[in-house]
């Protein structure tokens, strides 16, 4: 967890330095050299991208070359800029072909598991942080750093820092993609209807609940809160409670402590008493973005992968904050990055992949006009045109939460943790078991088959 803390602090000193850099002495903007791509743009973006990218490489005919990649982190809105970051590595490196499959988040790291264990998994598949020790532990990755010398691949565009969160033992076995966090989102029309004011930075669990309160109070299907109980979402709320999952050395389970039931009673609160927030039969098949897009939802907390979704979806005025805390603030720190399999027959080429997807100034550009989460590179031109776009406005939340970033427990056997934990807050939520009984079960169940350390 000392290693966690310190890759954290220097994504945070790092990513809040570009901001600074935009203004001078007197507070001056700096002029961008590179303006942020439009969703009309992105063909355009990518065909120039992929002209300029394709100057550098040599003429020299190659045997081709067909890659099968898999990847989560598209779904949902950024198909399209995927696309178009492939056709122009294509165009670069016109004897490699993509053979691309788009998996939804839920079933994908299913899917590969039961793909890793048949031993066919696609030649470059992308990991979530969280994941990345228990298929590096397993030998299911690709040792990048012989390739990586002997092509003389370039990586001094990336963080650094973002780079060791994927070495295993000293080595680097996946380069990341992207990093996010997660945010309040609110829809403005809602809190000047019901006469109360925006959220701020100085938000607490008290103040998000009686807005919720006062928004849920101006209509039957009308909701003030979508925070759902998830795994992830408990993990976050018991930090943002002055509480943890595993303790600080990583030696046990820390999952039914007052903090937690305090944390875990609250959040059930907001579905089954004061209804704030829709259960499943209110949602009506409906997904927590379908609603806000609605315009039926005050307010959400979700990702800043949503900013591109909510900009074409949602026809009211929106904006961010920095999500509240109870007794601290906490976030999410998420960070998504691409492996090269052990099964895979050209690892120089995946490895070309990866990297230009990843860190080229082209893909980079194209993501970030995206709106589509922040790439782990260094580019100042690349950050400044992020914070240049609107919607929402007040894109410097998304940099002021990184002060308060915390990583998801990570442990070899992560998917069943999670499914335990999962388990347990299902029941909680169903009124099958109180929430001490529920809490005290999962802490006893976790310490039976899940091992620390």
């Amino acid at each position: 967890m000392k290693f966690n803390r310190k890759i954290l602090s220097c994504i945070i000193v790092a990513a809040m330095t570009m901001p600074m850099l935009m203004t001078g002495c007197a507070g001056t903007a700096v002029e961008t050299t590179a303006p942020a791509a439009t969703a009309a743009e992105t063909t355009d973006a990518a065909e120039a991208a992929a002209t300029a990218a394709a100057e550098e490489t040599t003429a020299a005919p190659k045997e081709e070359v067909t890659l099968k990649m898999e990847e989560f982190s598209s779904s949902g809105g950024n198909e399209a800029t995927l696309a178009a970051m492939i056709d122009a590595f294509e165009t670069a490196y016109p004897y490699i072909k993509v053979d691309l499959q788009t998996i939804g988040y839920d079933d994908y790291f299913t899917q590969l598991q039961t793909k890793v264990s048949g031993g066919n998994t696609a030649d470059l598949f992308e990991l979530n942080y969280e994941n990345f020790v228990a298929y590096a532990s397993a030998g299911a990755l690709y040792d990048l750093n012989d390739t990586i010398e002997a092509s003389g691949a370039d990586l001094s565009g990336f963080y650094q820092t973002a780079l060791e969160a994927y070495q295993y033992e000293g080595d680097q076995y996946a380069i990341p993609d992207s990093f996010s966090n997660v945010v309040l989102v609110y829809n403005k029309d809602l809190f000047d209807q019901a006469g109360i004011s925006y959220p701020t930075d100085a938000w607490t669990w008290a103040d998000m609940t009686a807005a919720a309160e006062t928004i849920r109070a101006l209509g039957d299907d009308i909701y003030g809160l979508y925070r759902p109980i998830s795994f992830h979402e408990f993990f976050k709320a018991s930090a943002q409670n002055g509480g943890s999952l595993i303790s600080e050395d990583g030696t046990a389970f820390t999952i039914d402590t007052p903090q937690n039931i305090s944390a875990l009673t609250g959040m059930i609160d907001w579905v089954n008493g004061s209804n704030i927030m829709p259960n499943e039969e209110q949602l009506g098949g409906m997904g927590d973005w379908d609603l806000f897009e609605s315009g039926r939802l005050g307010m959400i907390v979700t990702g800043i992968w949503c900013f591109g979704t909510f900009k074409d979806a949602c026809d009211f005025n929106w904006d961010i904050s920095v999500e509240p805390g109870n007794t601290q603030k906490a976030t999410h720190f998420f960070s998504n990055a691409y492996a090269v399999s052990t099964n895979c027959e050209h690892p120089e080429e995946a490895l070309l992949l990866a990297q230009f997807l990843a860190g080229s100034k082209e893909a980079t550009t194209l993501r970030v006009g995206a709106s589509w989460e922040l790439p782990p590179v260094t580019y100042e031109d690349v950050t400044a045109a992020y914070l240049d776009q609107s919607d929402p406005e007040n894109r410097q939340a998304v940099y002021d939460s990184l002060e308060f970033l915390i990583t998801p427990p990570v442990v070899k056997q992560n998917a069943e943790l999670q499914e335990i934990i999962t388990t347990y807050l299902n029941k909680a939520l169903a009124g099958d078991l109180t929430v001490q009984e529920a809490l005290t079960q999962c802490q006893a169940e976790c310490e039976s088959k899940i091992t620390l350390g």
